[in-house]
């Protein structure tokens, strides 16, 4: 296959390289920017020597509808005018930048504050959370992948809330992020000394991925809330924990719990349920597609504390971009994602 990427020296576009480099169907893979056309790949990136030694290459609308693959990892506001004329031109299309996730542009308008893509686009946009909306990718010619918070958050709570155990009114879920998926756009957040041994919250109650949050217990728990969502900056590179607490419903234990979660993600590699573990961590994930879950529930409370781990930059972008590709395409889910944990 014949792979483009928009957007090759940002970390989404960095990460969608090094694991299409081992994607055994994957021969091409041409990398584009908007702002450093023909510098050196490997010249910025010094680890890519001897494999990305090719220029970058200039956005050309005539050139994007020749590959078999189009991804996109840009900035939001980006790919709401780029992407729409490529819709059914030839490419299957996956955009990691956010501009086709949520289905009313009034509310991307408002928690984005940019200009919203054309509404046809958006509705022709399948939203890619792999394992829930597997049907629909196999179709999709426009794919927006799910944001980094949304896929750790949804993937653990989704089930629970889609056969009424746990009660999404009152839901709160905390989260916290390595400084990758910040980008690596010079700013405070991402200087070292202000990060480094530092721990800040950000954002609060204004998260663009809240609305994508509610959007998707909608859509797939077929519940209609609001939702508590707070975000934390941690000082490490990669890694999202997202931990959710929940009020329960009626007579629903932990083994209850646990075992729907097993049902739902019953035959899908990259999800975990996870149980008497002795630790649960981040570094169990690291550089890989897993999403692992934990739950426990505390009686006295009556409330379920649901914890989720995903590497932001695989699972939350490029690796979930890519099982999306497998399954558009036919191929095998795992397909360029079977690594192994880096835990050390």
């Amino acid at each position: 296959m014949k792979i483009g990427i928009i957007g090759a020296t940002g970390y989404g576009g960095l990460e969608l390289m090094r694991l299409l480099h081992q994607h055994p169907k994957v021969q091409v893979i041409d990398l584009y920017t908007s702002s450093e056309e023909g510098t050196v790949f490997s010249s910025k990136y010094p680890h890519t020597t001897n494999l990305y030694d090719q220029p970058l290459l200039k956005i050309d609308q005539e050139q994007l509808s020749d590959y078999d693959v189009l991804f996109a990892s840009t900035p939001s506001g980006v790919t709401s005018q780029l992407l729409p004329p490529l819709i059914g031109k030839g490419p299957k299309i996956i955009d990691l930048s956010g501009d086709f996730r949520l289905k009313n542009t009034n509310d991307y308008e408002h928690w984005y504050m940019k200009t919203p893509a054309p509404k046809e686009a958006v509705e022709q946009s399948v939203y890619g959370l792999t394992e829930w909306n597997t049907e629909l990718i196999r179709k999709a010619e426009l794919i927006a992948n799910p944001g980094c918070y949304p896929t750790a958050a949804l993937l653990s709570l989704l089930p629970l809330i889609k056969e009424c155990l746990i009660n999404p009114t009152g839901l709160i879920i905390d989260a916290k992020s390595g400084v990758s998926g910040a980008g690596n756009t010079p700013g405070p957040m991402r200087h070292f000394s202000e990060t480094n041994e530092n721990l800040s919250i950000y954002k609060i109650n204004q998260h663009q991925h809240i609305p994508e949050i509610e959007q998707g217990i909608e859509q797939f728990g077929n519940k209609k809330t609001p939702v508590t969502f707070t975000t934390h900056l941690i000082p490490m590179t990669r890694g999202i924990m997202a931990t959710s607490y929940a009020p329960l419903m009626e007579d629903v234990t932990e083994k209850k719990l646990i075992n729907c979660l097993k049902e739902y993600y019953d035959g899908r590699p990259f999800i975990r349920v996870m149980t008497d573990t002795p630790k649960f961590c981040t570094k169990q994930v690291y550089g890989t597609n897993f999403c692992d879950i934990h739950v426990k529930v505390d009686p006295r409370t009556n409330r379920a504390t649901i914890v989720s781990v995903i590497d932001n930059l695989v699972k939350g972008a490029a690796g979930q971009a890519i099982q999306n590709m497998n399954i558009s395409l036919g191929l095998k889910e795992t397909a360029g994602l079977n690594q192994v944990p880096l835990f050390i």
